[in-house]
């Protein structure tokens, strides 16, 4: 069984002018697949040997136990276990540590399955928005006129437009400009938020009116990582 994301509406995720598209189109995708996992492809055997050789990420297994029954999570756990204690741990005891296997175990706590196939699908996605993005005026106005691109997602969709299957030659130039003055401009405002955030803590600025620098912390954070702070952390801040 495999997820279709050729039928996905890049429109609708561009529609809301407030927050990151490309921030919905990854957490859509995430969602999408932490639901498959945890469901249906749990049986499927070329899912589980993927993930029993990969593993999760703590995001993802946070959003797992989340979202899917714990029996689903169990049974994941379960041969992701098996397969640990098989392929890294020593069968026996004492000597020298092994080198090679410290250094596949590392190397393979730096895999997610979920992460890969997000990040290979928003590839897949990026290639629709540019399609989008040269055929249909509308949609490029859209693009213009969002709130803003994320740090993270400025990096990833400009990198993806100069790639393979990118943005043509001839338009990267304009969806450079579009893409950049979204994400300069709302980075110019969260830092003058920021400043006058900062400013309030100052007695000789006492009466002044806090404005929109109210939640300037948790908009920083969510433009540098293109996540917003978590319930607990909001408080903490």
């Amino acid at each position: 069984m495999k997820m279709n994301i050729a039928n996905i509406p890049i429109k609708e995720l561009f529609a809301p002018e407030r927050g990151c598209p490309l921030c919905r189109m990854e957490e859509m995708l995430e969602e999408q697949y932490v639901t498959f996992i945890t469901g249906d492809a749990m049986m499927e055997p070329s899912v589980r040997v993927a993930t029993n050789k990969k593993g999760f990420c703590h995001r993802h297994f946070s959003r797992m136990a989340q979202l899917g029954q714990r029996l689903p999570n169990a049974l994941i756990l379960e041969t992701h276990l098996e397969s640990v204690m098989e392929n890294y741990l020593p069968k026996k005891t004492g000597g020298k540590p092994d080198k090679k296997k410290l250094a596949e175990i590392r190397e393979m706590l730096g895999t997610c399955y979920v992460c890969d196939r997000v990040e290979a699908d928003m590839f897949h996605l990026a290639s629709t928005t540019f399609n989008e993005w040269v055929k249909d005026e509308e949609f490029r106005n859209t693009y213009r006129t969002r709130e803003f691109i994320c740090l993270k997602h400025y990096q990833f969709i400009l990198s993806a437009a100069m790639g393979k299957g990118g943005m043509p030659s001839k338009y990267l130039g304009d969806f450079y400009n579009d893409t950049a003055t979204l994400t300069k401009k709302y980075m110019e405002t969260v830092y003058g938020d920021i400043k006058h955030f900062v400013s309030m803590f100052d007695y000789r600025n006492r009466d002044k009116e806090w404005g929109t620098s109210v939640d300037a912390i948790e908009r920083s954070i969510e433009f540098l990582t293109g996540e917003k702070p978590t319930v607990e952390q909001q408080l903490e801040l």
